[in-house]
């Protein structure tokens, strides 16, 4: 056979296998046995061998999984991957609805769509052919999951448009998979994965795609993040859309006028459920119309126009064995219910939390009690109550300590306050906790060393405060066990870059009662210097936008210990910066900028910047960043492949800047 009969041939079978596969993986109505698919499979690898310049990304046999991986490459959403608020009972859903109405009038549409329990990943096409998939993450950045992705065979490689468009969608396996999985697992003697969600993340993070394509995973799309071309006005229509290019989206969704008709359709689905050939761990409502979406906005971390109804937790029954205690930081002593174990929700659990002495006196909880337990939405195992019928007279009462498990010294409990303390700053407990959270990603980001290893360090005395970490040497942490000499030489490289953090990491790190990392930064922009921090007044703080009582009073007093300020003069003779690196933000009416004042949106990808530089040198010039455009937007920057929300901004005669002239404006 020449090359050109090859190439036609193969053109023929790709097109074919592709129309095959949507029928049977999408629509799930197969059109040929699968003895055709395979013998046509069959025929495609043997042409892409015989001529390998016959390859193509949307070629069916991109599906098998490719080469193994080293890791994950780090990917920036264009458009933030964003959660969801919860509702977990009937007027949950009727305040959310209160919310819309109030915001947008009466003239409502909702849509409702299951919520499947997997992970959520998000789609890249470009000219229609599928060029990169990503997991969430942290919303804003994620990672690469293409050749995982790939092997997913609902997921078009190449779609029935050829447009630009990135969707969202939640990637899961099916039961049948799961159990197919669980019964390999047991032949070989391994754990048993815990449930269909966890199984599903753990696939899609395989560094090799072969493991990821022998799970049989699946995927429903139920969202467009952006688009060059969008056909839709409404929620609805989108996904009507996202059907017509060939994705797979979930046929259970209801277009409904009323939050009573939502009620309905959540009603409905609590005994189906079990059903399904898939988890199933709630009901996503929206509210149907782009405009109106645009309109309510967002909060920082979730949609204002969208809400998670959760299903009510499995409840089972255990015993409580004991009563642990723990201490943390902060010196807050936590009791923790030690169970027998028991499945709940698809885990093992042994252990929940009862937060505080008053809860266990409420509950009656004594040990050995048969108790209820739940997984506070499907995730924190919770004792939900005591089965006081069923007590033998053999329970035992449980008795919180007048002293500190770890130091002994005497606890309190400060007025208006549920939790007793250990008030020693010398707790061991506490220190070795104050450590972790020194290191932690939010405060000074130390990669290498978590939990495990400062627990290690601790015990063998090589740190007792948080100075300590800049002190040690290779040939301290090579002693150690498990320390090999390329992890100890990128510890070192990390505790030495950790040194150049801005002002805030170091802030969140010391631990400073009330402060958390938004605070943390907003006091590092404000006084720029710990030592003009560490000098501040009451007053001084109290006049700081976000900056209350509690936390003025906190800053003041822990500036005012010795051992702080013998702490702070250590770690500058170790080089730790001890200033604020990051833009200041200029109040609007100080500030001569043409984005004073303004509410600007961000939309499709820039070259240059990063969105987070982007946002974060606009409001350094006094403007506010949003994330969605509605009739109050100033600005609108668009990138390329920008999509609806730069649509919406020409609709409603928004300025609209390309990323140039943004640079311009920003560097004048």
């Amino acid at each position: 056979m020449d090359l050109q009969t090859a190439e036609q041939r193969a053109v023929e079978l790709k097109n074919l296998l592709n129309q095959y596969g949507y029928e049977y993986y999408v629509l799930d109505t197969p059109s040929v046995p699968d003895s055709e698919y395979d013998r046509y499979m069959q025929e495609l690898l043997e042409l892409e061998t015989m001529f390998p310049q016959l390859n193509s990304a949307d070629s069916p046999t991109q599906r098998v999984g490719g080469n193994i991986l080293d890791l994950f490459e780090k990917v920036e959403h264009t458009t933030p991957m964003l959660s969801l608020g919860n509702a977990f009972n009937e007027q949950d859903l009727k305040d959310f609805d209160r919310r819309v109405r109030q915001a947008v009038g009466e003239n409502i549409a909702y849509v409702c769509e299951l919520k499947i329990d997997g992970l959520a990943v998000s789609l890249r096409y470009e000219d229609g052919l599928f060029i990169q998939g990503a997991t969430r993450g942290d919303g804003s950045i994620g990672e690469d999951i293409t050749a995982n992705l790939k092997t997913i065979k609902s997921i078009p490689l190449r779609l029935r448009e050829n447009i630009n468009i990135e969707v969202r969608g939640e990637a899961y396996m099916p039961k049948s998979s799961f159990h197919a999985l669980n019964k390999v697992k047991e032949e070989r003697g391994e754990d048993l994965a815990a449930n269909p969600r966890n199984a599903a993340a753990g696939s899609l993070r395989q560094l090799d795609p072969k493991i990821a394509a022998s799970r049989n995973l699946d995927v429903f799309l139920y969202g467009i993040g952006s688009s060059s071309v969008i056909e839709a006005a409404s929620h609805s229509e989108g996904l009507d859309f996202l059907d017509r290019l060939g994705f797979k989206t979930n046929k259970e969704r209801r277009k409904v006028a009323s939050i009573d008709e939502v009620i309905d359709y959540v009603t409905s689905w609590v005994d189906k459920r079990p059903n399904l050939p898939y988890e199933i761990d709630g009901i996503v409502i929206k509210v149907d119309s782009y405009e109106q979406q645009s309109e309510l906005g967002t909060t920082a971390k979730s949609p204002r126009w969208a809400i998670a109804y959760k299903f009510p937790a499995e409840e089972v029954v255990t015993t409580l064995l004991d009563i642990e205690l723990s201490v943390g930081r902060t010196g807050v002593i936590t009791p923790t219910a030690i169970l027998k174990p028991v499945k709940v929700a698809g885990t093992t659990v042994q252990r929940a939390s009862l937060h505080n002495e008053d809860l266990i006196r409420e509950k009656d909880i004594k040990l050995g009690d048969q108790v209820v337990i739940k997984k506070a939405g499907d995730i924190i195992p919770e004792v939900v109550n005591v089965l006081a019928e069923q007590r033998t007279g053999e329970e035992v009462d449980f008795v919180m300590p007048t002293h500190c498990p770890e130091c002994e010294n005497e606890l309190v409990r400060f007025e208006g306050e549920v939790a007793l303390r250990c008030i020693n700053p010398k707790c061991p407990a506490q220190i070795r906790e104050g450590l972790i959270h020194f290191v932690s990603r939010n405060a000074m980001n130390i990669d290498g060393m978590g939990e495990k290893v400062i627990s290690l360090l601790f015990a063998e005395n090589l740190i007792s405060d948080v100075a300590d970490i800049y002190k040690l040497t290779g040939d301290q942490l090579l002693a150690l066990e498990r320390m090999g000499e390329k992890s100890v030489s990128n510890l070192l490289k990390a505790i030495e870059a950790s040194k150049n953090n801005s002002l805030e990491k170091l802030l969140f790190g010391l631990g400073i009662r009330h402060v958390g990392a938004k605070a943390a930064k907003t006091l590092a922009q404000s006084f720029g210097t710990m030592d003009k921090l560490a000098s501040a007044t009451k007053v001084e703080l109290l006049a700081i936008n976000e900056i209350g009582e509690k936390m003025a009073e906190a800053i003041v007093t822990f500036f005012e210990q010795d051992e702080a300020v013998e702490l702070l003069k250590e770690l500058t003779s170790f080089g730790v910066n001890m200033e604020y690196k990051g833009p200041k933000p200029v109040a609007a009416e100080e500030s001569d900028s043409v984005f004073a004042g303004k509410t600007v949106v961000l939309t499709g990808k820039l070259e240059q910047l990063s969105r987070n530089e982007a946002k974060e040198k606009i409001e350094a010039l006094g403007g506010n960043v949003s994330g969605s455009v509605s009739k109050k937007t100033h600005l609108v920057i668009a990138g390329t492949e920008a999509g609806s929300k730069l649509k919406k901004a020409e609709e409603l005669g928004i300025e609209v800047w390309d990323e140039e002239k943004l640079l311009v404006e920003l560097n004048k």
